[in-house]
């Protein structure tokens, strides 16, 4: 294998570049796009509401998940010790959940709906609970894809209706889309100890595979769709700023 790194963006090992790589920065920025995406798409957008929607998912999905991720299995090989993970991962959801109960007072009890659902989706896909059957694909566009639309427009709205539904199924169809990407990138730079091959073209030219070459269009194309996500996610929001 020519690449050590568990991920492309992760950084090299140790001290505060394990935080670094555990954030997952561009995935994280990705699914809160999502977030943005569903106030946007909403009758109105209140920019309070949306700060506040947007800090409980960076709590919930940017650091809850990610380090209870870390902390079944160690996927990334981050130093970080067990202890930290499990308790920055209870405060940070915990933080999540208060920010929600105090928006109930204002936004209604159709709220907790979302509140019950969030932390068993966080749980239980990260840590893998009701035997992995959450840790799927389905599971994962869910819970990363459509549930911050869904509660974003929810926020904003104080209501559901099909223009959430269909900005959900995008968010949905967008993360099958990652996550069919992101499993073959893990393959490669997690599992494979070695990959070596060739491929020969009708002309007779002869093309060496390996794990780089396999690799590069692989995260090219989720580098681009990340920027691509984050970047309509600033037009929607500049659209109802300007607008």
């Amino acid at each position: 294998m020519t690449s050590v790194r568990p991920a492309f963006y992760a950084a090299r090992p140790g001290g505060w570049r394990d935080w670094w790589t555990i954030l997952h920065p561009p995935y994280t920025a990705w699914h809160l796009s999502y977030v943005v995406l569903g106030a946007t798409v909403a009758p109105r957008t209140d920019g309070g509401r949306l700060g506040v929607t947007l800090l409980a998912f960076f709590l919930a999905v940017g650091i809850a998940a990610h380090a209870l991720d870390e902390l079944h299995g160690r996927p990334l090989h981050t130093a970080i010790p067990s202890a930290v993970l499990g308790t920055v991962a209870a405060i940070a959801l915990g933080g999540a959940l208060a920010l929600g109960f105090a928006g109930v007072g204002r936004i209604g009890l159709g709220l907790l709906v979302f509140m019950a659902l969030g932390p068993v989706l966080v749980v239980g896909y990260n840590v893998e609970l009701f035997g992995g059957k959450l840790h799927s694909d389905i599971g994962f566009a869910t819970a990363w894809g459509a549930f911050p639309v869904l509660t974003a427009y929810f926020v904003q709205a104080e209501r559901l209706d099909l223009t959430a539904l269909f900005a959900a199924i995008a968010a949905l169809s967008l993360s099958l889309a990652q996550r069919s990407l992101s499993t073959q990138a893990r393959l490669l730079r997690r599992n494979a100890a070695y990959v070596d091959g060739t491929m020969t073209m009708h002309d007779g030219d002869v093309r060496l595979l390996d794990e780089q070459v396999l690799l590069e269009p692989i995260e090219r194309a989720l580098r681009w769709m990340s920027f691509a996500m984050m970047a309509l996610a600033v037009a929607l929001l500049a659209a109802r700023v300007w607008y």
